[in-house]
């Protein structure tokens, strides 16, 4: 376990924790189901799904994109090693978990920086005998301290799997850039980028409409083009794997997406809508739905 990150006493994580903002973590957690918010992000959700009421689907797809890339990483490649940036609060099958179930001695380092994660850490921390987890408590706009807590538990000269899901719609042009560049050019040969990120391309108002809804709540939401998003890519040297930079649902489908134990139908019918969104089955998801481009790159 990383001292750095759990050595924080729970009356200094209270006072950094703000439940007067709502914050993305914590929004995501409320769309997948989680416990772990409070009523600014189930606001802020709630809004979002008044926008776009299917936009459910752009959360639990992103979701479901990264557990069929790190399955591929882990089962094609050997990929052993996995550093996850904007990891948000625990959820059912984290990184760890994915890759530990094909490679037992995978090792993932979880990054977050919101004090709320950070309660929750150790549950993060579950590694399997053979493997190791460790929770570093960072900003993405700090890659060199990223990087420095990472080799504590990464070994540099080995393939690792930088996973940046979600996280670069809260990061303006001039900062996203050149902070992917910085962490990939830090990686050895044989690494991997596991991107996701949102767009206007595919459905503009739906996604135009949610946009409004966040941005009116201080966050930074930026959507990027299909090129946009290729750059991460493209400047850093990466060769994308097939199929590309494509709307999440088609990256490599399993048509496997965990479905939610269902509840007593009397009982979801007692739900309002942001809390009937947990027990959705998303594998009848169609392109109109779809807000999210998602893409696995090789760095030769």
């Amino acid at each position: 376990m990383s001292g750095d990150a759990l050595s924080h006493d729970p009356a200094e994580l209270r006072r950094r924790i703000d439940t007067t903002q709502a914050h993305p973590a914590r929004v995501y957690d409320v769309f997948l189901g989680g416990k772990d918010n409070y009523p600014v992000d189930r606001d802020a959700a709630a809004a979002a799904l008044a926008a776009n009421p299917r936009g459910y689907l752009d959360v639990r797809h992103n979701r479901d994109f990264m557990r069929r890339a790190v399955t591929t990483l882990t089962r094609q490649d050997g990929i052993r090693q996995f550093l996850d940036i904007g990891t948000g609060l625990p959820t059912a099958e984290n990184v760890h978990q994915i890759a530990q179930r094909t490679l037992p001695d995978a090792r993932v380092v979880y990054v977050d920086n919101d004090p709320v994660v950070l309660t929750h850490a150790r549950a993060l921390l579950t590694s399997g005998p053979e493997g190791r987890t460790d929770y570093i408590d960072a900003d993405l706009n700090s890659p060199a301290h990223i990087l420095e807590q990472a080799a504590k538990t990464l070994d540099f000269d080995q393939p690792i799997a930088l996973c940046l899901v979600a996280i670069l719609h809260f990061v303006e042009d001039e900062d996203a850039y050149p902070i992917v560049r910085g962490l990939v050019e830090a990686l050895p040969a044989g690494s991997r980028l596991v991107l996701s990120h949102l767009t206007e391309d595919l459905n503009p108002d739906n996604i135009r409409a949610v946009q409004r809804t966040y941005t009116e709540r201080g966050f930074t939401f930026v959507l990027r083009s299909k090129a946009e998003v290729e750059r991460f890519f493209t400047d850093t040297g990466l060769e994308l794997a097939d199929p590309g930079v494509v709307p999440a649902h088609h990256w490599r489908p399993d048509h496997a997406a965990p479905v939610p134990e269902q509840p007593e139908p009397g009982y979801l019918a007692t739900l309002d809508a942001i809390d009937k969104v947990r027990y959705a089955d998303i594998n009848d998801v169609t392109d109109a739905d779809i807000n999210v481009y998602a893409a696995v790159g090789n760095k030769p």
